[in-house]
């Protein structure tokens, strides 16, 4: 089974840390992003080899997210492009504050729980899927 959530960001508002807050407040085991999209006045993403925070210029328009949510963690992309339309991406972090708005809406897939663990293969916590049916 699937729930749909669809929620809006108001300005000033952490789009991670909101994110967060919302699947614990609603319980989510197990989501993923099917859209977001709106502006950001300041944003913070993590490069690709997981080793160093960006801070991007201001006014960005979000070109897109995706990711996965549990309740102990979630890991989402970010696609971001400034007035010139120059496009940056990486792993959202905390600092990335909503300019005007920002829609989202998660699906829930209630027959699945999502959880992070270590992997020492990696070295970072990654998911694990498990059927809940």
């Amino acid at each position: 089974m699937v729930k749909v959530h669809a929620f809006r960001l108001t300005k000033g508002k952490d789009l991670k840390l909101e994110l967060e807050k919302y699947v614990q407040e609603n319980k989510i085991k197990s989501g993923v992003i099917v859209s977001c999209v709106g502006s950001l006045s300041e944003a913070t993403i993590r490069n690709a080899t997981a080793t160093k925070n960006i801070k991007l210029p201001k006014d960005l328009e979000i070109v897109s997210a995706t990711g996965t949510f549990s309740l102990n963690g979630c890991h989402i992309h970010i696609s971001l492009s400034d007035e010139n339309l120059k496009t940056y991406g990486g792993h959202l972090q905390k600092g990335c504050l909503v300019n005007t708005t920002v829609e989202v809406v998660i699906l829930e897939l209630e027959n699945y729980i999502f959880t992070r663990e270590f992997d020492n293969s990696t070295g970072y916590k990654e998911l694990v899927i498990k059927n809940n049916s």
